[in-house]
């Protein structure tokens, strides 16, 4: 039956209408990862001369074993973000005669073979051949490196029931959050080391074979949970619950105020909430907000009321604005599934584009001011903020906009957003560059000229500016649209 359903499972993918673009992408990304895991690899083989040269004196294993619940801790991070169970499979399957039971089994086993299972190998291997077998032993060294190896393939499992649990919600994206920041803020604010109290387990590995039985009984355990999980939760219909559906039903009251532009507004709230692919990027939205955390604390070249980092600028507006460029990038294509009802609407492309003009300025207002707590490390922050928020409002979204109304492509929305391309194209992966490139061509020669303060001053007119013009400005997207709606219906029709 295995082999039945290997062979099924290319019969789908060679029979598929876009197995060449398919193709194309899977060797693509193949070779990324690839090179990924040769640098993983070189990082691993670098390793403790890394360690060697930053914490001279010390044992490498001695430091390792301190800063390894750090490497889990990312590690959860970027498996809840990448990986899933290829759950839409089994829609094909439940109602053929075939054990639910064996079904589950075969996609549990089909997830594992990931590169993501072999980064703690390639990363921890050479320096137990290296560094550990000679001071420990091949035995102790492996049976600390197979405790590791058991961790992070078990973490491979709990990571999928997680994210099937809280189903994507912005809750799970929220609990992940605190646990990052309450790890790696007690440390830096020097409350406790969580290294130094996790240290002694793996510690323990390394001249007892308990830890390694235990971390197999882990990985086995782990198994079963997602196992249970997902037999007792897997059925043809949807399982989606009363409470999620009232959420996903309700309207934000604010956006009725704007007549049907606030009605599509809150259609496409709607639309971000129910999907998955649209609620990832929204979840990814909150998690941003913490990537100041990795400049702010970092004060060189910061004199409160005189100067700042000029990269403060695009942090200020990478927090302020990524939804936007985000959900952005696919303007049209979250709509391509009905794209043609707005067409037939007397001003129905206008209002369409109006209420995703609210949406994008809301949410925006939303990450600026969960972004306020940034205040802590010093009120020119608040200030950037402020201004690469109006910034982007007046000038960005207009520039992400226009990018994305080329060549917009249909799209699944039931699809995750990791290494899904539909909907994408060359426009697409261009989109970072007016949030990068956009506010220092106006920014640099003021700054250099009468200083970033000024600059800034500048930044939030050419906003101002940009707000008061948005009727203008929004006409053009529209009349763009309505220019090219045939050949952009004729896409949109396209079998994916």
């Amino acid at each position: 039956m295995v082999f039945q359903f290997l062979r099924l499972e290319m019969l789908k993918l060679s029979r598929s209408s876009s197995f060449g673009r398919s193709l194309a992408v899977a060797l693509f990304l193949g070779l990324v990862a690839l090179l990924l895991l040769s640098y993983i690899f070189l990082l691993g083989i670098s390793l403790p001369y890394l360690i060697e040269n930053f914490f001279e004196g010390e044992e490498a294993v001695n430091v390792l074993n301190r800063y390894l619940i750090y490497f889990f801790l990312f590690e959860i991070i970027y498996r809840y973000f990448i990986q899933s169970l290829p759950v839409l499979d089994l829609e094909n399957w439940l109602h053929h005669p075939v054990k639910k039971g064996f079904i589950i089994n075969f996609l549990l086993v089909k997830s594992f073979i990931s590169p993501l299972n072999i980064v703690a190998i390639l990363l921890f291997l050479p320096i137990t051949v290296m560094n550990i077998t000679p001071s420990y032993g091949a035995g102790q060294a492996f049976q600390w490196f197979g405790f590791l190896v058991m961790l992070s393939w078990s973490l491979h499992y709990l990571v999928l029931w997680f994210k099937q649990s809280f189903d994507d919600s912005i809750w799970s994206i929220v609990m992940l959050a605190v646990v990052m920041v309450l790890s790696s803020g007690a440390n830096y604010m020097g409350w406790f080391d969580i290294g130094q109290v996790i240290a002694p387990v793996y510690e323990f590995a390394l001249v007892n074979f308990l830890p390694f039985a235990i971390g197999v009984l882990i990985f086995i355990a782990a198994y079963l949970v997602a196992y249970k999980f997902y037999r007792k939760n897997t059925y043809v219909e949807d399982l989606t619950s009363e409470e999620q559906v009232k959420f996903g039903n309700q309207s934000i009251g604010f956006f009725n105020r704007f007549g049907m532009a606030g009605e599509y507004a809150n259609l496409e709230w709607k639309l971000i909430i129910r999907h998955k692919k649209s609620r990832t990027y929204l979840n990814l939205a909150g998690f941003f907000l913490l990537y100041g955390l990795i400049f702010y604390t970092n004060d060189a070249g910061y004199v409160p009321g005189e100067t700042f980092p000029y990269l403060w600028v695009f942090v200020g507006s990478f927090i302020t604005g990524i939804f936007m460029l985000q959900y952005g990038q696919l303007f049209l294509s979250w709509n391509s599934a009905n794209f043609d009802f707005f067409l037939s609407r007397k001003n129905g492309v206008k209002e369409l584009v109006q209420g995703k003009y609210l949406l994008f300025a809301s949410i925006c207002s939303l990450c600026l001011l969960l972004s306020v707590p940034y205040v802590y490390f010093g009120w020119d922050i608040l200030l950037i903020h402020l201004v690469m928020f109006v910034f982007n409002i007046g000038v960005i979204m207009h520039l992400v906009i226009w990018l994305s109304l080329y060549k917009p492509k249909p799209m699944d929305l039931n699809k995750g957003a990791m290494f899904n391309y539909e909907g994408v194209g060359m426009a697409q992966f261009l989109m970072i560059i007016p949030m990068m490139v956009a506010p220092y061509i106006f920014f640099l020669p003021i700054a250099a000229l009468w200083g970033p303060y000024v600059g800034l001053a500048v930044l939030g007119v050419i906003g101002i500016a940009g707000m008061l013009a948005f009727n203008k400005m929004a006409a053009i997207s529209v009349q763009r649209i309505i220019s090219n709606k045939y050949e952009i219906s004729s896409s949109f029709r396209q079998e994916l």
